[in-house]
């Protein structure tokens, strides 16, 4: 249907070109085709909203003496082709069908409801015009849909048939044909975005992190098989943030870092359940131990849960493995010589009529004077002690001073194993580069000369002692404690053996607080010695100092500091809580937690450096406007070895700092290599302001945002390898938002995310947290000092 429409029209841009994809250009495109379609005379012209003081984003004009003002695009085809003078009949249709259009198809996303919008016009198709014949309902439909129809790949068409025959023929009219190139002169040009999927990767396969935590792992041979053990915390207790970093924190760590470097990697925990703590906690709670193991087990295992830790299996030590490989190792031990016999002099209540096990004892430390030292170890300055020695000892059951009574123990020889553990010790400390503080301690003791130590104990709970006489005696727990890495890696596989005896093929790095350090290099060591066999012996140690809670300690009892399974209520995520405990990791000395630090440590870092990279660049990349999603290609000139660019200066810098992060993990320094991963996404930060990424980079110097879009994708991408060990969930987040998988972690900066690639939607990485909650938070958790 065409209309003689003898007066011109004016149509005033007001917001500037729209975008493809927007209202504004479907009605731009309407008025176009309708003003072609009429032969009326159409003339673009363009103001702005603070001239006009105007939000619409056009008008038209008519060429009246009133020149009269439409400010919506069907009301100007309604005029063009005059639908008013139509007979009653066929106006009715026409605005039936312009009624559909205004309420139901321009309410699609296009993007989102796309093949919905589709189903939605090709039901109506037989209602629209036939023939090359443009009338208006044609115009409305055309420009509310020619985005979609446009773009729409023709595979997904052919199941619109009748839609696409109409487009088709809509598009070869004269009218629209006509109208197109004003259209294209007057919009910004909008890229389809690709939803991302497996089929739109383009990535080097060779970097895919596979890892399957229900497949069992042996060492396979010729590779490097990392064995790796957290200390086995004590289950009568929950974990404050303290035992977390001094051990399976940071022990997760290393075991992914192994992991993302290709090693063949088994990591192992679990809890430590028997001896004097136990019963101690049981008889408190009135409960008998195994249940007091089995709740506290529970309490454990989801607070690493929350916070991530990426144990192969977390077993426990109150277990028939754990007794048949103590006792086991115990006969070779005997049978080897290196066990003894002697009687003990010990402390007896006579309130409670029994002998009372080191950990029923509090009194003043012979060498330190701290008067809560615990009868096997003081606490403040770190040393081993004998019940005995304490000065005015006292019972922990009912405050009664114990006497001394005989009682007969037995007890492993350390002196005269001392010579083989030196040999063991001088060589493994220098091959595993073991911790200075972790050496320090294993010397001081050696130094004092190693003499013979009991291995049993007055209690039930624990492990029996399977000889004649010693019915009623089990072994003390710090004898077989250790021994629990065996049992509990026994409870993941049978073949446990082919990790714990097979130090040709096997590396063990084990991580711990300071106070367990001389149990880990010096007895357990000896034990294995004693055996005779073929042990996996220690190849790195990893000891921590104190993690303390606002200047003071943290305490259970008295309600400060925050605990595992308190952590999560404050709504912060686990990854942050990982990141800054790891910041703060008391690697030579104490470190403090603070809340002031912690809220610091989340806004001016995590949010500021790291999540403002990955959001700058994914946000640029995901604009329908520029990328699409899509990553490009790189200059291969600007990028070349050699080249005198900034770009390529900026991969030689990160290439630099990547090696110094290998070797910084490769040597367990967990703190060192957090700092310089943040220093190479602080390198991100600066290529970006320096290259000047905007929208005048990517009009005026296309190849240049090319290339650095191309770079800082594949910045973030190896960034998700570099925090994958300290962040798990936030690497996943990158790997999402880039539509990769978790990558493996490469000796060098390659582009592997290659050009074509499509990526995922943005997402936010870290949020800020207000500052009035460290207040709120310190009265919730108490204060430190007043500890």
């Amino acid at each position: 249907m065409t209309n003689s429409v003898p007066l011109g029209i004016t149509l005033v841009q007001n917001l500037g070109a729209p975008a493809a994809n927007t209202a504004a250009a479907a009605g731009l495109l309407k008025v176009l085709i309708a003003a072609k379609a009429t032969d009326t005379a159409v003339e673009l012209t363009s103001t702005n909203k603070a001239a006009s003081g105007s939000k619409l984003p056009f008008w038209v004009v008519l060429g009246d003496s009133q020149q009269t003002k439409l400010y919506d695009a069907n009301a100007v085809v309604r005029f063009l082709y005059k639908t008013g003078s139509l007979a009653p009949a066929d106006h009715i249709a026409v605005e039936q069908l312009f009624e559909w259009e205004e309420k139901t198809l321009s309410l699609f996303d296009s993007e989102k409801d796309m093949n919905a919008m589709l189903a939605a016009a090709d039901s109506k198709a037989g209602q629209f015009s036939g023939g090359s014949t443009v009338g208006a309902v044609d115009a409305v439909v055309l420009g509310t849909m020619y985005f979609v129809l446009s773009n729409a790949k023709s595979s997904v068409l052919a199941t619109f048939p009748s839609l696409q025959q109409w487009f088709s023929r809509q598009v070869a009219s004269a009218a629209v044909t006509a109208a197109l190139p004003i259209y294209t002169a007057n919009i910004v040009k909008v890229l389809v975005r690709e939803e991302p999927s497996l089929n739109n990767r383009c990535f080097n396969k060779d970097v895919e992190f596979n890892y399957d935590p229900s497949k069992k792992v042996l060492p396979i041979e010729g590779a490097k098989n990392i064995l790796i053990t957290s200390a086995l915390p004590y289950v009568n207790n929950v974990p404050h943030l303290g035992n977390i970093i001094g051990s399976t924190l940071s022990a997760d760590v290393f075991a992914r870092y192994s992991r993302i470097r290709g090693n063949n990697t088994l990591f192992i925990c679990g809890t430590d359940e028997y001896g004097t703590a136990t019963e101690t906690k049981a008889l408190e709670e009135g409960v008998s131990c195994r249940e007091l193991c089995d709740k506290y087990y529970a309490v454990h295992k989801e607070a690493y849960d929350w916070f991530g830790l990426s144990f192969d299996q977390f077993g426990r030590t109150s277990t028939d493995k754990q007794t048949e490989i103590v006792q086991g190792i115990f006969n070779k031990m005997h049978a080897n010589g290196f066990i003894s016999e002697n009687t003990t002099s010990q402390l007896y209540c006579e309130k409670c009529s029994r002998f009372l096990a080191d950990r029923f004892v509090e009194g003043t430390c012979p060498r330190c004077s701290y008067e809560d030292a615990r009868g096997d170890q003081c606490d403040k300055c770190g040393n081993l002690l004998n019940a005995t020695e304490l000065i005015d000892p006292r019972c922990k059951l009912d405050g009664n001073s114990p006497i001394i009574r005989d009682s007969s123990h037995l007890f492993i020889d350390l002196d005269r194993l001392q010579p083989k553990c030196e040999e063991f010790i001088r060589r493994s400390s220098v091959e595993g580069k073991w911790s200075s503080n972790g050496l320090a301690i294993t010397n001081d003791w050696l130094g004092r000369g190693l003499r013979p130590r009991a291995i049993t104990r007055d209690l039930k709970w624990g492990v029996p002692v399977p000889l004649p006489g010693y019915e009623s005696k089990v072994f003390y727990v710090w004898f077989d404690a250790c021994i629990g890495y065996p049992s509990i890696t026994a409870a993941y596989t049978p073949e446990w053996e082919r990790w714990w005896k097979n130090p040709e093929q096997v590396k063990l790095y084990q991580f711990m607080g300071k106070d367990n350090v001389p149990f880990h290099t010096v007895v357990f060591p000896s034990s294995q010695i004693a055996t005779g066999e073929d042990w996996t012996f220690l190849h790195h140690v990893s000891s921590c100092e104190y993690l303390n809670y606002e200047s003071g300690k943290f305490s259970k009892s008295r309600n400060i500091g925050v605990f595992g399974n308190s952590a999560r209520k404050t709504g912060v995520p686990a990854d942050v809580w990982r990141y800054y405990l790891l910041s703060s990791r008391p690697e030579t000395s104490d470190t403090d937690f603070t809340w002031d630090n912690f809220v610091s440590c989340n806004n001016a870092v995590l949010l500021a450096n790291i999540g403002n990279l990955c959001s700058r660049v994914m946000k640029f990349l995901d604009k329908d406007t520029k990328y699409a999603g899509v990553i490009p290609a790189a200059d291969p000139a600007l990028i070349a070895p050699g080249a005198d660019t900034a770009d390529r200066h900026f991969i030689d810098d990160v290439n630099k700092l990547l090696a110094q992060y290998i070797e910084q993990m490769d040597g367990v320094h967990i703190k060192a290599a957090l700092t310089t991963a943040r220093d190479i996404s602080a390198r991100g930060n600066q290529y970006l302001q320096f290259s000047n990424m905007s929208n005048a980079l990517f009009s005026d110097h296309r190849a240049q945002c090319d290339t650095v879009m191309a770079l800082a994708t594949n910045l973030v991408y190896l960034l998700s390898a570099l925090f994958y060990p300290f962040m798990p969930a936030t690497a996943a987040s990158i790997c999402r938002q880039l539509n990769a998988p978790l990558r493996l972690l490469p000796e060098t900066f390659e582009i592997d995310l290659k050009p074509g690639h499509v990526t995922g939607r943005p997402e936010y990485l870290f949020t800020n947290i207000d500052e009035k909650k460290i207040a709120q938070w310190r009265a919730e958790f108490g204060s430190g000092t007043s500890a």
